[in-house]
């Protein structure tokens, strides 16, 4: 199989509201020379929290409010690896009253077409409790920034 050839359902940057560069390192590459399956996973996490944290509407060391990843998935289209740069595009397919459906792509620098689709849904706890709180109204409203219709 070609794997530069677009395959159906593959996600294209048009899908996606925010775009977070990221640099690959030496340490993703596994012995098959592309990124490891697990790296895509700390891809999601660094593009949504770096987002949150620039946003003011995360502070992991004394915020009284941390979200948890409680489910997750990822397909992979194409091969990418170090030192190839990379970008993360982002969207919010869900909002509930404490849970966000993230929705991302991973795309080589310049690509239209994304080398790897997953999700990821956070739920925003009490940070001591780790009981379900509400999304605060400033974080739910920039999160709406993000929503679009397309589904991965």
């Amino acid at each position: 199989m070609d794997v530069s050839e677009p395959k159906a359902g593959r996600g294209k940057r048009a899908d996606y509201v925010r775009f977070t560069p990221v640099a690959t390192r030496w340490m993703d590459n596994d012995v098959y020379g592309h990124l490891n399956n697990v790296v895509y996973y700390s891809l999601f996490d660094t593009a949504v929290n770096a987002m949150l944290i620039g946003e003011g509407l995360l502070d992991p060391a004394t915020g009284s409010m941390i979200a948890l990843v409680v489910e997750t998935g990822c397909r992979y289209h194409a091969s990418v690896g170090f030192p190839q740069p990379v970008e993360v595009g982002l969207r919010v397919a869900k909002l509930g009253t404490s849970s966000i459906r993230y929705e991302l792509g991973v795309f080589a620098a310049g690509e239209d077409l994304a080398a790897a689709e997953g999700f990821f849904v956070h739920v925003c706890v009490d940070a001591e409790t780790r009981r379900p709180v509400p999304l605060p109204e400033a974080k739910r409203a920039f999160l709406e920034t993000l929503q679009t219709t397309v589904t991965a």
